[in-house]
């Protein structure tokens, strides 16, 4: 496999810079995901990207996609994370589009998709519920038909931004008597607007509100929001959580991040000299690049894959494991480069008492924050010990 990038991949690298360069907003340059983002700042790069044609880069051309080649992504996405670039939201990219251009009717793509492609629609996963997380085929939410509709109640949690959004995608029980329990589920649109639906805030260990309890009691859907078969949606769902697992690797990202992790290493002193000098402390910093660097070319061969017709599989299940590692470990790392200064809620104290300004250099007031939500990526879209066991029958036949 030749690793190296063509002529015309780099001049459409210079392409993608450029276009960033002339077209990123202004009023969010600079703020990463852990800044505090107002709905629209969130969307604001998804809306020129939708107006550009490339929102969906990953889609079929048919149905709004650049036409690109995986190298061509892996470039938009290095190119992106370059600049810690707001990305479209995954539920509806990422997610709940490709399932819907997938398995969906020709009413309901004509319906979602435009909606999606161009930021204009926010959608939530509904997918988690209190006793059913990394198990869940033991889902309880219930979808009754009743005439025309179906009739849902149940509870879901850690729905990320369900907050601001206007649709959501459920996983039902709709045969409690099925032989098996995945046997029994469906895949369900749902206009969060729809009276029955209550969104309740879980406040994070980092401060921010970015998860939610949903509540639906006799939330009345139409039909016709059914995706595909009825009793089919555990195979739905699966598709989807290859898609999301592949996209959680995050290679681009941790590359920028090991950067800013030995930029502050490097203004950080111990004993007298910059950390990054310390032999305990580099050594940290070469073992994850040698393990970011692998991850890499793991990731490419999977594109090569793609590139050759072959949809994500088993080793989705390897990029998620190792690059979730790979993100706590960075933020690990960056939280022990800035040291006290990195200490949850540490504040200066102004006369006023107000007690709102942070202390120490900008670059260590996020690094606690950052340390703390980036907990959960080993859980999210399949926790790592499931993705294990996925890895082990599929790829190891044990």
């Amino acid at each position: 496999m030749n690793l190296e990038f063509t002529a015309e991949e780099n001049a459409f690298r210079d392409e993608v810079r450029e276009f960033i360069k002339n077209n990123y907003p202004d009023n969010i340059e600079g703020r990463g995901v852990q800044d505090e983002l107002s709905p629209e700042d969130m969307t604001a790069w998804h809306k020129i990207l939708g107006k550009k044609g490339w929102s969906v880069p990953a889609w079929p051309t048919e149905f709004g996609g650049t036409g690109w080649t995986p190298t061509q992504r892996y470039i938009w996405s290095e190119e992106n994370a370059r600049v810690n670039a707001v990305m479209p939201l995954p539920f509806g990219v990422a997610m709940v589009g490709p399932v819907i251009y997938t398995f969906g009717n020709d009413e309901q793509k004509e319906q979602h998709l435009p909606g999606i492609r161009d930021g204009s629609v926010w959608w939530c996963q509904g997918y988690s519920e209190p006793g059913a997380g990394s198990d869940l085929a033991s889902l309880k939410t219930t979808a009754v038909r009743d005439g025309d509709d179906y009739i849902i109640n149940g509870q879901k949690t850690w729905t990320t931004l369900a907050q601001h959004a206007d649709w959501g995608f459920f996983l039902c029980r709709t045969d409690p008597d099925a032989a098996k329990p995945q046997q029994g589920i469906s895949f369900i649109l749902v206009d969060m607007k729809t009276p029955g639906i209550e969104v309740r805030p879980i406040k994070l260990i980092d401060g921010g509100h970015e998860v939610n309890e949903v509540w639906l009691t006799d939330v009345r859907v139409p039909a016709s929001n059914l995706i595909g078969q009825e009793n089919m949606g555990w195979t739905y769902a699966k598709f989807l959580l290859a898609h999301e697992r592949s996209g959680i690797a995050g290679v681009a990202r941790s590359k920028r991040g090991v950067e800013q992790l030995k930029d502050i290493a490097a203004k950080e002193l111990l004993d007298g000299k910059p950390l990054v000098e310390d032999m305990g402390f580099a050594r940290k910093i070469s073992q994850l690049e040698i393990d970011l660097s692998a991850l890499e070319i793991t990731e490419l061969r999977t594109l090569a894959g793609e590139q050759a017709g072959k949809g994500p599989g088993p080793e989705s299940s390897l990029l998620k494991v190792k690059g979730t590692e790979i993100q706590q470990r960075l933020t690990e790392l960056t939280l022990e480069a800035v040291g006290y200064y990195g200490t949850p809620d540490f504040r200066s104290f102004p006369e006023d008492g107000s007690n709102d300004f942070p202390i120490g250099p900008d670059y260590a007031h996020h690094a606690a924050p950052t340390y703390f939500n980036m907990r959960k990526t080993s859980i999210y879209g399949g926790s790592n010990e499931i993705q294990r066991n996925i890895i082990t029958k599929m790829i190891l036949g044990l």
